[in-house]
């Protein structure tokens, strides 16, 4: 896998033509490879791209693959920052989501994470039918007592043909409750902004100079190279992904060619794009925008229409220059954004 990746790392080093200020490892268990091999990639990738002395180096980890030594030895490479999959304090709440890990996993592993690291984002999950509103509101304040400096809040959200999604249907687990939802995410916009983060995207909270540079890049439409299985890559009038079956993969490297599927965006698409991410930040989406320029008078109208309707519910604030979702609107984000698309 490790070589797959490192070729086509090789291949598309021209897919990018400016300075790599972020590098990202994710999808899933980076954490269980070993430093070795850690230390190979990100040597691959200072050969391969022009990567800034001061670029934000990000590492997924599972609390229970965090040790001592582990993060000793990413920091000695150049790792400058951890995602950790928290998701609950909860050990009721996380055995409902079918985690490896438990709360003192959890609890332990961000004891020692902060010794090591000052860059340090953690997940959790709200609105699962197992987490009360007294358990949600302690792994807030368990989070911000570690003072982690950045922490990303997902509604729980059942993806079809999953084993969660088959265990509701055949009703062996409770289904998620929309309104729970809703009033978690609404408790967590008001004790987030009491214990002085920002909330900058819709799920992402941030202490002063800690919001991610690489999730950032995205929601600005900045371009993007994917290497892996799954992995997209966008150049600003592109998107492309690569196909997710992992020996699938590896077998088209080793046949000298990368199996992906690309979609070339139309202006409308690429407005609507913006519109999505852009809607999702706290400056939401400002009129001056080079996408929003070069779009026809028609379409703006229509789009504006829309968000007059929306304003009137108090869902936005709209003036000459941007639109930007209200505390209320934040969690309509995506019913927001695609009753602005242009079609």
């Amino acid at each position: 896998m490790l070589a797959a990746i490192g070729k086509e790392a090789e291949w598309r080093k021209d897919y990018l033509n400016e300075k790599v200020e972020t590098i990202y490892f994710g999808g899933g268990t980076p954490s269980l490879l070993a430093i070795h091999d850690l230390r190979l990639m990100i040597e691959k990738l200072k050969e391969l791209f022009i990567v800034a002395d001061d670029a934000e180096i990000t590492l997924e980890a599972n609390p229970d693959d965090i040790t001592e030594e582990k993060l000793i030895d990413w920091k000695h490479i150049g790792i400058n920052r951890l995602s950790i999959g928290i998701q609950s304090f909860s050990d009721v709440d996380l055995q409902w989501m079918n985690r490896a890990h438990n709360a003192q996993h959890a609890i332990n592993c961000l004891q020692l994470a902060t010794k090591y690291f000052n860059n340090i984002t953690i997940d959790l999950i709200y609105g699962s039918p197992t987490l009360t509103d007294e358990q949600w509101k302690k792994n807030v304040e368990l989070a911000v007592s570690f003072n982690i400096p950045h922490i990303s809040c997902y509604a729980l959200t059942v993806e079809p043909k999953t084993a969660l999604d088959k265990l509701i249907v055949q009703q062996k687990k409770e289904n998620v409750d929309a309104d729970k939802l809703a009033k978690h995410f609404e408790l967590l916009v008001q004790w987030m902004k009491e214990a002085g983060y920002e909330h900058y995207e819709i799920s992402n909270f941030a202490k002063p100079n800690y919001r991610s540079k690489h999730n950032s890049s995205y929601w600005k439409g900045l371009p993007y190279l994917g290497l892996g299985p799954s992995a997209h890559s966008f150049n600003g009038t592109s998107r492309q992904w690569n196909i997710a079956n992992n020996a699938l993969y590896i077998q088209s490297i080793e046949k000298g060619e990368l199996n992906f599927e690309k979609e070339e965006l139309t202006a409308s698409q690429q407005l609507n794009e913006y519109i999505m991410t852009s809607l999702r930040t706290i400056e939401g989406i400002n009129f001056n925008d080079e996408r929003w320029l070069i779009t026809d008078d028609e379409a703006k109208n229509k789009i504006i229409l829309s968000a007059k309707k929306w304003e009137a519910l108090g869902n936005i604030i709209l003036n000459e220059t941007f639109l930007r979702l209200t505390d209320k609107g934040k969690f309509l984000a995506d019913g927001i954004a695609a009753d602005l698309f242009q079609l």
